[in-house]
């Protein structure tokens, strides 16, 4: 009855349409192939990775992928030898199962003895399985990606990819169809997330136009740039592909996170997911079904709505309160004073020669003058030549808090860092939105921003029956407020990242203004950061020469070693 019930939030929408041939071929290697979830088996490591990191650019489903990329160029390939012998491995696949062949019972016993029965987690993180989603909202696609530990995603980029194609005549936006039923706004939910996409679709080929005035660039580059620059009409109803890699606790838990949750869209995805993964690794899943987790699920899904009402009327509506903006924001709420010197301490305590206790170092350092501390620093990060050198265990000892408001669009890229403790506000309309200046430039700046006022009185009407439900109409440009507290050396890897020539310049600017807020404070420590503080009217410029020479450089390297 749950699953029949949860079944009515499904996306409505069919990927794709398989042949009889398509059939033979996918059905070894991927579950559930008439669906929207897949769990993938049977492929290779190297073959696996190298299908999901394809997530963020691929227009069709990765099953797709695998047939054109990695199935059909052997089987209609000129080696006839091994096509016959991909043939072979399908048909054994398709007759036997990998699984059947081995002794998966016993393996299965064994996770059913020792994680069921004793509750030892550190064995289902040892094992795990790959699964896709296509054609999952924004708005569950942040909160998966909100688990940090144990999950690893690579999503469907706006950058990348024309959202404004329609499927089986409709626009890639979820539909919530039960809830705006029951509310009588079905109708006015998709006239408004429409004329979004409507918009998106008009403005892109009028932006690439402008763009070739102003840059003698591949027009494939300028394409991109409007894909960028206009993301910001997209809604967080609108659906992507997404692929994870992940353990098995990691797994339960999300299934725990989903089940129970108010949007039915969530509820859905835990019983498909749960459903998809039961082909893979149904023993270490047994313990969601059970009247603990039950609660636990309960609880996960309730606990900030209980806390909410139980707050006092008074409290409620002064945290209800907003300022009026009119531009993105950082602020250095919290740093570590000392941050300096226990950085410095962190690289002396784990010298190969001491042996003082952590408490004894501090004080020895805190006395040293600058001079001194500079010569340390100088040492530890002399060598570090590129940005991707890791800087060490040294920078963890040491934390900053930054409060941030930027538009979804950007917050989407920086919200993939894990190493960090970052949580957000819901998705509004209440810090207002941005507008490119080259979207003021183009002409474009009036048909831009009614498209995104236009949603306002919808959003209002869905806010009044449930704040979560009206997440799904927000667009991308409009803006978001999250914390990120991370410690020194997660700092130093998210700044360099981010500030690089291939950035968006939305987060771009913003990660630029975090670095500044730092230096004013640790200026010891920042003047080791590799910052780019340059501006780049075209983000990625020249990727593709480099993308090539890099492959084939790594050809060369792979042929050499073999």
């Amino acid at each position: 009855m749950r699953l029949k019930k949860v079944s009515l939030y499904a996306p409505s929408f069919k990927p794709e349409q398989w042949s009889p041939r398509d059939r033979k071929y996918l059905t070894p290697f991927a579950t559930n192939i008439d669906g929207l979830v897949h769990v993938l088996h049977s492929i290779p490591p190297e073959i696996v990775g190298a299908l999901c990191s394809r997530a963020s650019r691929a227009k069709e489903s990765l099953l797709r992928v695998f047939l054109n990329e990695y199935i059909y160029p052997i089987v209609d390939g000129d080696d006839k030898a091994l096509a016959k012998e991909l043939n072979r491995v399908v048909d054994f696949l398709t007759e036997h199962g990998f699984k059947n062949i081995l002794n998966n019972q016993r393996a299965q016993g064994f996770y059913i003895k020792w994680l069921s029965l004793y509750g030892d987690d550190s064995i289902a993180q040892n094992t795990g399985a790959h699964i896709v989603y296509w054609g999952i909202s924004q708005v569950a696609m942040k909160f998966i990606e909100d688990q940090r530990i144990g999950l690893e995603p690579i999503e469907k980029s706006t950058r990348y990819v024309n959202f404004g194609k329609k499927v089986s005549g409709r626009y890639l936006y979820y539909t919530p169809i039960p809830d705006l039923r029951r509310m009588n706004l079905l109708t006015e939910y998709t006239k408004a997330l429409d004329g979004l996409f409507d918009t998106y679709n008009i403005l892109v080929p009028q932006f690439v136009e402008w763009l070739k005035h102003k840059y003698d660039e591949k027009e494939g580059v300028l394409e991109k740039k409007a894909f960028d620059t206009l993301r910001g009409l997209l809604p967080m109803a609108t659906v992507g592909q997404v692929a994870f890699r992940g353990n098995a606790a990691a797994y339960e838990y999300l299934i725990n996170r989903l089940r129970a949750h108010e949007l039915g869209e969530f509820r859905w995805l835990a019983e498909t997911s749960k459903e998809e993964l039961d082909t893979e690794i149904p023993s270490l899943l047994l313990r969601t079904e059970d009247e603990k987790s039950r609660h636990y699920q309960e609880y996960l899904a309730h606990c900030a709505r209980d806390t909410e009402r139980e707050l006092p009327k008074r409290l409620q509506s002064e945290l209800s309160l907003y300022e009026s903006v009119s531009k993105p924001e950082v602020h250095l709420v919290e740093y570590d004073k000392h941050a300096t010197e226990h950085v410095i301490a962190g690289i002396l305590y784990s010298l190969p020669g001491t042996h003082r206790s952590w408490n004894d170092i501090t004080l020895l350092v805190r006395k040293m003058g600058i001079e001194q501390k500079k010569e340390i620093l100088d040492s530890f990060f002399r060598e570090r030549k590129e940005r991707w050198y890791k800087p060490g265990r040294a920078l963890e000892n040491a934390d900053v808090r930054f409060e941030i408001l930027m538009d979804i669009g950007a917050y989407r890229d920086l919200h993939r860092h894990r190493m960090l403790t970052q949580d957000r506000q819901t998705f509004t309309i209440y810090h207002k939105y941005s507008v490119s200046p080259e979207i003021i430039e183009a002409g474009m700046e009036r048909p831009y921003r009614k498209a995104l006022d236009s949603i306002v009185p919808l959003f209002k009407k869905l806010e009044s029956e449930s704040t979560l439900l009206a997440q799904y109409i927000v667009p991308l440009a409009y803006r978001i407020r999250f914390y990120q507290k991370q410690n020194l050396a997660s700092l130093f890897w998210e700044t360099e990242l981010r500030t690089g020539s291939q950035g968006h310049p939305d987060y771009r600017h913003i990660e630029q203004e975090k670095y500044r807020l730092f230096a004013k404070k640790a200026p010891l420590l920042a003047q080791f950061m590799r910052i780019d503080m340059n501006e780049y009217p075209l983000a990625r410029r020249g990727e593709s020469e480099r993308t090539a020479a890099k492959e084939s450089f790594l050809q060369k390297k792979l042929t050499h070693k073999k």
